[in-house]
């Protein structure tokens, strides 16, 4: 009997121990939990936080500069297409000059010659429209160094100064840039007396 109550209390001598041990590490791994909340981790949180912006702001940018990019090659490249026979139209311009030239210069015309001459001009004229070209008429507009070039100024009674009095020949456009300034004799407005012979009307 008295061995069996020894036993039993050595048995209960070891359960309280090992509940003593097992509450003493329950505190000391809720102390460490704690202590693990409490100690702040903030600064490498932080630096990780700091980073993520970091590279969002660079991707955002570098998207931003990607699709600048794009545009600016989609718009060179419309640029090149629309520009890219300049040489060409340049090259057939003087061939329409003349034919104007010539047709400023007939009496007849209803003469079939000249109605040929008319027709090949008309479709020089249509070629150039389809490929992007406008013509620059620049009579009786007000001179623009920018759209014309002036091959003398003289005196008027009638058009004011800086008035484009006659075009000698006609300027072009190319996809709205300036290939060929319009040729022009410039007002220069009311005539001085000692100038009154030389006036144009």
């Amino acid at each position: 009997m008295m061995k069996r109550q020894k036993k039993n209390k050595d048995i209960k001598t070891e359960q309280n121990a090992e509940d003593a041990v097992t509450a003493e590490d329950k505190k000391i791994q809720d102390t460490e939990q704690n202590s693990a909340d409490e100690v702040p981790c903030a600064p490498e949180a932080q630096a990780g936080e700091d980073e993520i912006s970091r590279l969002k702001n660079q991707y955002i940018r570098l998207m931003a500069d990607f699709d600048n990019y794009r545009k600016r090659q989609v718009r060179e490249r419309e640029e090149y297409i629309k520009r890219s026979n300049e040489r060409l139209l340049g090259d057939i311009l003087p061939v329409v000059d003349h034919l104007e030239m010539a047709l400023q210069k007939v009496d007849d015309r209803d003469d079939p010659f000249v109605s040929g001459i008319k027709l090949v001009y008309d479709q020089f004229i249509a070629v150039l429209k389809r490929c992007g070209m406008e013509p620059v008429e620049a009579r009786g507009e007000d001179f623009n160094p920018e759209l014309h070039e002036a091959i003398s100024y003289i005196p008027s009674l009638n058009v004011p100064a800086n008035r484009v009095i006659d075009q000698l020949r006609c300027g072009w456009l190319l996809s709205g840039h300036l290939m060929r300034a319009a040729q022009v004799i410039v007002s220069s407005g009311q005539p001085a007396e000692s100038d009154a012979e030389n006036v144009s009307d």
